[in-house]
């Protein structure tokens, strides 16, 4: 290639693809990197409808989300799997290379850097026609149960470890499931960091450390940032400026003080955590789990979550500090 390309990302999965797409789109000379371009990806890819921008694939959508710690919830917003042949694609004009080249602009997004705690679960895929959500069940005990419809009569059930450090082990987590229910069509296996370090180049993703800490989720985050970041580079302004921005790193520093409390609580005082979490206002729990900006509503969470807590669980937040 004789030419410099404006925009290089390295890794062909739903935050490469959704960022080299949106660099496309914004006329910028774009190539992929992806060694493995015509891989399927098996992962089912779920995020909330809100977080969402307006023209982002959809596969199944759950209009009751249903949460069970002490007691069951009902929590007001829609729940989404994602359509992950549409995510995989591309525009004409976005070259796909099997190594990198040279450009004005290269971005990481190979994926999470290793961190110490760390988020494991193992599913199935089941046939039903449940149209519910249930995204967390604490009754089992130091897991919970998720449950998702992914369209045609087809639901994923994962046993999930949701901090852990290390993540519970994936065999515990098989047997734990199978003792609930027989095997389905096909097995879905999670092992990903959440205290990972941010790159400290320019990256995108779970490799900008992108993943939220006490909950896993980022593709949804890097679907919404890719339009941004791609109209910054088209204007010469520096993206790192819109991939953490001053109030995104606040409140990540936040996050990440949530998953060291969730890393020292017991299986008893988890699902006491997770009853008083669904206790908060709705647009209280939106925010600590959707707004990667909203400093004001994440500390007004968290604050609320301290005060309606019991002796014990304070205790334990003031000791993390």
């Amino acid at each position: 290639m004789d030419l410099v390309l404006d925009v290089l990302v390295i890794g062909g999965g739903p935050a490469g693809r959704a960022l080299a797409r949106a660099c496309a789109q914004q006329g910028l000379d774009t190539a992929l990197v992806d060694r493995r371009p015509h891989r399927v990806w098996t992962a089912t890819y779920g995020a909330w409808a809100d977080e969402l921008p307006p023209d982002t694939p959809v596969a199944a959508t759950s209009t009751v989300v249903r949460a069970y710690a002490r007691e069951e919830h009902l929590i007001p917003r829609t729940y989404v799997v994602l359509d992950n042949a549409r995510l995989h694609e591309l525009p004409d004009d976005v070259k796909v290379l099997q190594r990198p080249t040279e450009a004005r602009y290269t971005f990481n997004a190979t994926g999470a850097r290793k961190g110490r705690a760390e988020q494991t679960a193992v599913g199935t895929v089941i046939e039903s026609d449940s149209t519910e959500t249930t995204l967390m069940d604490w009754r089992n005990g130091d897991t919970f149960l998720y449950t998702v419809p992914l369209g045609d009569n087809e639901v994923l059930v994962e046993e999930t470890c949701l901090a852990g450090r290390p993540g519970m082990p994936l065999s515990e987590l098989r047997r734990r499931l199978h003792a609930r229910l027989e095997p389905g069509q096909r097995e879905e296996r999670v092992r990903f960091p959440l205290d990972a370090p941010r790159h400290k180049g320019l990256a995108f993703g779970a490799s900008a450390g992108f993943i939220h800490p006490a909950t896993g989720y980022s593709v949804a985050t890097s679907l919404a940032l890719a339009l941004k970041v791609a109209e910054a580079v088209k204007a010469g302004d520096d993206p790192k400026h819109v991939i953490w921005s001053r109030k995104a790193r606040v409140v990540h520093a936040m996050r990440r003080f949530g998953l060291e409390v969730l890393l020292r609580l017991d299986a008893d005082e988890t699902r006491d955590f997770f009853e008083l979490f669904f206790l908060l206002p709705p647009e209280l729990q939106r925010a600590y789990l959707s707004g990667r900006e909203d400093v004001r509503g994440t500390s007004a969470a968290m604050a609320k979550l301290f005060r309606a807590a019991p002796w014990r669980l304070r205790a334990k937040m003031m000791n993390t500090w």
